[in-house]
């Protein structure tokens, strides 16, 4: 950390402990999320920039916080098998459910589409959000800083790997493999409950395919298994109700995901405000405190639905901050898999110099795809804004990720300074780049 930028880093660093301790949990749409927006709020007060909030509806269980949903209908699938076996009919009521419940965990859990948000609770979230303009008013281009205001549920199977930390391969397993088998588990039921409700449809038609099928050896021997796997079936399910903590006061206290993000971009447009002859020739720069990530980048996609046909998306950079706490992990994030997503090359590249420059050693090397769910630079670069997202997390399953062992005391402040330095040194290539080159779009 740059010893001249120490009182920022120790700014940030008290808005991460104040998040953590003070505030604690902030589910999507929770009072605790409310307050952590109000609170980022007051501080760009206190810099003399208005902040402006603006709310939008979300549904919390309806993507990754309704999982354990997923488990609870593996649960009651184990036991009608039982009911299926003497009343055949009832096996196309389960293949119904099982082709409704496939669909919501892939396209709403998986792939964030909303569409499913109506048939879940609502509650109300926001964004929150400054602007710094040059001294003239005039500008060319916008840097929207962003990081999420809101935590995770508590997901207790990596919290109960605690007692693994110091084995990390245990703790893995420990972790991936109740919930690889818990789902391995559902899908079985929700296959075989299609596979055996097509066999006896057809049965009911007179199709040969269909009795030949009913009445082989091998058929039937799998009926006479399905007697006895619901049991085991059973089992696996309840590991995916557990997966997510029901109880909000459990919930993940966020100082690394996400409150450093937020803490991050209000200490970098604070240097920039009290700083002014250091601000981007022709810039403005947006501190966006983004509301709902982890109820499926529901703050994002708002923002983006928002500001879609205004000046606020043009000619607009987005260096999205999630997590920067791992001294060890600093990285760039360049594409969500899931989400189909690659972000900006450009920024990309500005990142790798960036850490070279400063001496910063990875251990994924300072790159990183994000291999499941999503960042909120997917929502930004589907609406033309380039983007990436800066992290400095180990990308492996941990027993602090999303449980509500992530504090504050965990990590230290000279890694957030380090983090402070990285996004200044970005904005200047950033700068440098639009001078010589001007806007070109995300790079893919």
């Amino acid at each position: 950390m740059k010893e001249e930028n120490r009182k920022y880093a120790e700014e940030a660093y008290s808005i991460v402990r104040h998040a953590a301790e003070k505030i604690g949990s902030r589910l999507p749409g929770s009072d605790g999320e409310r307050k952590f927006a109000d609170y980022m709020g007051d501080k760009l007060k206190e810099i003399g920039i208005t902040p402006t909030r603006e709310e939008f509806a979300v549904s919390p269980r309806a993507s990754i916080g309704g999982i354990p949903y997923a488990g609870w209908f593996g649960v009651a699938m184990s036991a009608l098998v039982y009911f299926a076996l003497g009343i055949s009919s009832i096996w196309f009521g389960m293949a119904l459910a099982g082709i409704c419940c496939l669909l919501w965990l892939v396209l709403s859990v998986f792939l964030y589409k909303p569409w499913f948000d109506m048939f879940f609770k609502q509650e109300i979230s926001q964004n929150t959000y400054g602007e710094l303009v040059p001294e003239d008013g005039k500008y060319d281009y916008t840097i929207i800083l962003s990081g999420h205001t809101d935590t995770s549920w508590n997901w207790r199977h990596s919290e109960h790997a605690y007692k693994y930390r110091d084995k990390p391969i245990l703790g893995i397993l420990a972790t991936y493999g109740k919930v690889g088998f818990g789902a391995i588990c559902v899908l079985f039921l929700i296959g075989a409950s299609i596979a055996i409700a097509t066999v006896i449809g057809g049965c009911y038609m007179n199709a040969n395919w269909a009795l030949e099928t009913y009445y082989s050896a091998s058929f039937q021997n799998f009926l006479f298994a399905m007697h006895f796997l619901p049991i085991v079936t059973a089992i696996g399910s309840a590991f995916v109700v557990m997966w997510g903590d029901p109880n909000d006061r459990n919930a993940s206290r966020g100082a690394m995901d996400n409150a450093t993000g937020c803490a991050l971009s209000y200490a970098v447009i604070k240097y920039f405000k009290e700083n002014p002859d250091k601000m981007p020739k022709n810039c403005r720069i947006i501190d966006f405190n983004c509301g709902s990530e982890e109820a499926g980048l529901r703050g994002s996609m708002a923002f983006a639905e928002e500001h879609k046909n205004d000046e606020m998306l043009k000619n607009a950079w987005n260096i999205n901050i999630d997590s920067v706490a791992d001294e060890e992990y600093f990285e760039v994030v360049i594409k969500d898999d899931w989400q189909f997503t690659r972000f900006d090359k450009d920024m990309e590249q500005m990142f790798k110099d960036t850490f070279n420059e400063l001496g910063i050693v990875s251990k994924t090397n300072g790159c990183i795809h994000n291999p499941v769910g999503g960042c909120d630079s997917t929502p930004m670069t589907k609406a033309g804004v380039k983007s990436v997202t800066f992290a400095a997390q180990n990308p492996v399953l941990t027993h602090y990720y999303h449980t509500w062992r992530d504090t504050h005391e965990r990590f230290s402040m000279e890694t957030v300074g380090d983090g402070f330095d990285v996004v200044l040194g970005v904005i200047e290539k950033i700068a440098a780049f639009q001078e010589k080159n001007g806007y070109n779009g995300p790079q893919k």
